[in-house]
């Protein structure tokens, strides 16, 4: 009898194990996953990750089996006066991914330093140049980067081209020295330079993603091409976007979205987080039936506080939440939720899941299985 049921177990594991692998092939498992694009440059600083019973742990090791994390994001930038978040630093963490057993998400930001809703800052190297001529910057970029991936071993699973894009990309605004944006007295941006802002320019925006997409193709022919953009529960600002796109011939496979309640609800005291991420969640749903494509969840993030760990509580049954709705109420188009840069400590950044003797806290407990079910 125990013979039997031995037997059964293991045809059960090897079933399932097939399916799984089934699934990842067709592009229809579900990934949870971080951007864990600081990592580098905290342990460079000294920084040692710690798991709870306070045993030190190598960080992308404790993601991956404390938490059950099977993918990571990377940015990647163009030329950066520091080196951090250029093709080397992607090479040296891209090989630790792979080490890992680990699917990797690679995310071009078109830029020297960040690119956001707010700013898409033209590279040094490519101001002054023509619209052709920067398709071709953008396009070379591409394929440099992704080719030095490819000649070590490497294959992103995901790119994407651009960085929350929402309102399109190369475009540089006036920054202090820091790069931080300088606004007028009024508190708009001051635009300094711009070749794809999707209102004044939306042709060439639309050009730069489909020359990005083009160039990912011709490198890696089965990488899923993902176009980024902000605020996840903001349907019109989707179906503007993506229109922009699709009329002026540009092309995506997938979708990424940002969901963060806690800056969504930043001066806007009458939304509430469960509103924001159930409108998310329909979003998901709406994308994925008008574009037919899959749609991921590819950054969010929750407060720590450790003065107040009920705020973590509830981060972590707020992402458990988002990861169980976007996983078993979306059709299966969404497929995963990445969270950006939990590794991260206190002070700098309010929304990482990680406190200050770099341990995680309750808010990584959102990723572990039993919780969302």
């Amino acid at each position: 009898m125990m013979k039997k049921i031995f037997i059964s177990l293991l045809l059960l594991l090897m079933f399932t194990a097939a399916t799984q692998a089934q699934e990842k092939r067709q592009g229809k498992d579900f990934v949870k996953g971080a951007d864990v694009g600081f990592l580098q440059g905290q342990e460079r600083r000294g920084v040692v990750f710690h798991d709870r019973n306070g045993r030190e742990r190598e960080c992308l090791e404790l993601l991956k089996n404390d938490y059950q994390l099977s993918a990571i994001r990377m940015r990647v930038w163009v030329n950066p006066r520091s080196g951090d978040c250029d093709k080397f630093a992607l090479l040296a963490m891209a090989k630790r991914v792979k080490a890992q057993g680990m699917d990797l998400m690679v995310d071009f930001h078109y830029s020297d330093s960040w690119a956001d809703p707010a700013k898409q800052p033209i590279p040094k190297a490519w101001l002054g140049h023509s619209f052709e001529q920067m398709k071709q910057d953008l396009r070379q970029h591409t394929i440099d980067v992704l080719t030095l991936l490819r000649d070590n071993g490497i294959t992103p699973r995901w790119v994407q081209v651009g960085n929350e894009t929402t309102n399109g990309m190369l475009w540089s605004v006036r920054t202090n020295e820091r790069g931080w944006e300088l606004k007028d007295s009024l508190g708009n941006s001051i635009i300094t330079h711009s070749m794809g802002h999707i209102k004044t320019e939306p042709q060439h925006y639309a050009g730069f993603i489909r020359t990005g997409y083009d160039a990912v193709k011709e490198v890696f022919p089965e990488a899923i091409v993902i176009v980024h953009l902000d605020r996840g529960h903001r349907q019109s600002l989707y179906d503007h976007n993506l229109d922009t796109i699709l009329k002026y011939g540009g092309k995506f496979d997938m979708v990424g979205m940002s969901l963060y309640p806690y800056w969504a609800m930043d001066g806007h005291p009458e939304l509430k987080a469960d509103d924001i991420i159930t409108d998310c969640i329909k979003n998901i749903r709406h994308v994925s039936e008008k574009y037919q494509c899959d749609v991921m969840i590819v950054e969010t993030g929750y407060e720590v506080d450790e003065q107040h760990p009920e705020k973590m509580e509830e981060g972590r049954r707020q992402l458990a939440r988002v990861i169980r709705e976007a996983r078993n109420e979306t059709g299966g188009h969404c497929r995963g939720v990445f969270y950006w840069e939990p590794q991260c400590l206190p002070g700098g950044y309010k929304l990482g899941a990680f406190d200050s003797k770099a341990t995680p806290t309750a808010i990584m407990d959102g990723f572990i299985e039993k919780n969302y079910k």
